[in-house]
């Protein structure tokens, strides 16, 4: 998660979810072992986290997200070459959860944009700092 100045996601040309103001882009991995509990946590953690300036968070200023999909994350590169991705949900159980941890930012009243769940994204962002944390359960 990176505290931004205004961030976007384009695909295929056109921007599919863009944020013009200062708040947070969600790079969201999803574990094999997440669960739709752990999607309810994540966007409560992401809504409530005293990330942005004066340690306010997005639940205190009504600041914006942009929520990209990103299985990368959860890349190992400990052995070999090449990135394993054994960790990272298959998109099958990945795609419900992200629309889930999104659908509670929004129950929530978060101001919430996204990219394409399995598009190629080309992601764009003003880190604000810069500030870069990694949020994990």
């Amino acid at each position: 998660m990176a505290r931004v100045t205004e961030a976007s996601v384009t695909v295929d040309g056109e921007v599919v979810g863009a944020i013009d103001e200062p708040g947070l882009l969600v790079l969201l991995g999803i574990h094999v072992d997440d669960d739709a509990d752990q999607a309810h946590v994540m966007a409560r953690k992401l809504h409530e986290l005293r990330v942005l300036r004066d340690e306010q968070s997005c639940a205190t200023t009504g600041a914006p997200l942009l929520v990209v999909s990103q299985f990368t994350l959860y890349g190992e590169t400990r052995k070999g070459r090449r990135p394993s991705w054994t960790a990272a949900a298959r998109p099958e159980r990945a795609e419900p959860l992200v629309t889930e941890v999104v659908a509670e930012l929004r129950r929530k009243g978060a101001r919430v944009q996204t990219g394409r769940f399995g598009a190629m994204m080309s992601v764009r962002s003003v880190n604000d700092g810069p500030f870069t944390v990694l949020v994990e359960l």
